[in-house]
């Protein structure tokens, strides 16, 4: 096991302070001496205890290479297809051989084309009377799978023969139900226009570079169904068939809600076929958004687009009235903040520094999500806002460049900053038009309230 990267080690190892939330832990005399250099090796009881302690509060994650492989592991592979034969024949064609697929045919135009694909690849094909969708051609594959594990993937993508038994792995967890890689794009050959290289950095479907345990109000809260691996007896039915948006975010909080550890793998990756062209991609975008109200309904404040404690909802409004008071009223809040939560960190050698920097962390969380809800969530509302409020522009486009610098030099992008700039804000405007959509047509904001919370 190795320490998650964003957990930080205070007072000379005795105190570990991240997870998913966030939390303060501390450590006794006998697990400070196991932890050395952030690295755990389970050997005994012992440690087999801390390393369940540490995973499951989302502070350290395995080290894949160092997990057994699961040589005895019985997976079949389910596809939900429509249409697009060529790029099922190339999926199929990545999955190596000896190794049982099923592809289910959600009403293609083009049927005889996906019979010859499969065919050829000697999978088995099953033919839907009619269209339900991504999640229900999936569940109508796991209704005929028999093996112990299924993964579902996406006739989109490409794979490694070695993908599988790679994610597989996580399986040594028997708390584990599903694993999912890291989904990069599919570099073609003349393919290499702005969306493009912007999607290769910031793709919807790319989660980072960084394992993580997957679960709500995580850094990772959701999985792609794009490419995923599940112990069958876990899924209990598996996707609600009525979902056709966010039907993955939907079983990813379901099995977290059970009891179930869901795991990101970034060590290994899967590619797929990103949309390119401006309008398709800006649609898609779109259709993402429209998931939030499903989500909000089955989900409550789980999909909040900003989790606020009461004391940096006040300090961020102090800001943003950008008045000569500002600061030290934010600066107060902030103060008095760190002192309350200093005392209850009585435990620690340096109570107040650690205060501070909880406080510090918090505001600077806050100060972000603020930032997306004027750029996303609430754009429609923040042009408005903009109209007639010259502090509201300011707050906006300071936001704004501030939000493309640290995502352009966090996602190394090749694309050059103005650009990916203009990209991001698109990507913005897209998705929240599409959460917009949702809630008009369904009639509730509940996809748009910040969940605001008192100081826990």
């Amino acid at each position: 096991m190795r320490l998650n990267h964003r957990v930080r080690v205070k007072d000379d190892g005795r105190v570990l302070v991240g997870g998913a939330p966030t939390r303060v832990v501390y450590l006794s005399e006998v697990a400070r001496r196991l932890l050395v250099g952030g690295i755990l090796r389970v050997t005994d009881d012992t440690t087999e205890r801390l390393a369940d302690r540490l995973l499951e509060n989302g502070m350290a994650d395995p080290v894949l290479a160092a997990l057994p492989a699961a040589a005895d592991a019985s997976v079949t592979v389910v596809v939900p297809a429509r249409d697009r034969p060529a790029a099922l024949d190339r999926l199929l064609g990545s999955l190596g051989s000896g190794i049982e697929v099923i592809v289910v045919d959600d009403q293609s135009l083009r049927r005889d084309d996906i019979a010859h694909v499969v065919g050829r690849h000697g999978a088995r094909l099953v033919r839907l009377p009619i269209n339900v969708g991504p999640a229900g051609a999936r569940n109508a594959g796991l209704r005929l799978v028999s093996s112990e594990y299924v993964a579902f993937i996406d006739s989109d993508m490409v794979v490694d023969p070695n993908t599988i038994p790679m994610l597989a792995r996580h399986f040594a967890d028997p708390a584990v139900a599903l694993v999912a890689p890291r989904i990069a794009g599919l570099v073609e050959h003349g393919r290499a226009g702005w969306v493009s290289q912007y999607e290769e950095a910031r793709s919807s479907l790319d989660l980072g570079r960084y394992p993580s345990i997957v679960r709500p109000r995580a850094p990772v809260s959701w999985l792609p169904a794009a490419c995923l691996l599940a112990r069958v007896e876990a899924l209990d039915g598996g996707f609600s068939d009525d979902m056709r948006v966010a039907e993955d975010v939907d079983l990813v909080w379901r099995l977290a809600g059970r009891g179930w550890r869901v795991r990101y793998e970034p060590a290994v990756q899967a590619q797929h076929e990103h949309r390119v062209r401006i309008g398709d991609w800006l649609a898609r975008k779109t259709f993402y958004g429209t998931g939030a109200h499903s989500l909000a309904l089955r989900h409550g404040h789980n999909v909040a687009p900003a989790v606020l404690s009461a004391w940096s909802v006040a300090a961020v409004l102090a800001l943003l009235a950008q008045r000569r008071w500002s600061l030290p009223v934010a600066g107060a809040i902030s103060a008095i903040t760190a002192v309350r939560i200093a005392s209850k960190l009585g435990r620690s050698s340096h109570p107040m520094r650690l205060g501070l920097w909880l406080t510090g962390s918090g505001l600077v969380s806050a100060l972000a999500q603020t930032g997306e809800l004027l750029l996303r969530h609430w754009w429609p509302m923040t042009v408005v806002g903009c109209l007639f409020s010259k502090r509201l522009r300011r707050a906006v486009l300071a936001a704004a460049i501030a939000d493309a610098v640290v995502e352009h030099r966090r996602t190394d992008s090749a694309l050059d900053p103005v650009r990916f700039g203009v990209a991001r804000r698109l990507d913005d405007l897209a998705y929240g038009t599409g959460v917009w959509l949702g809630a008009v047509r369904g009639r509730s904001a509940k996809a748009l309230l910040p969940d605001v919370r008192s100081l826990r």
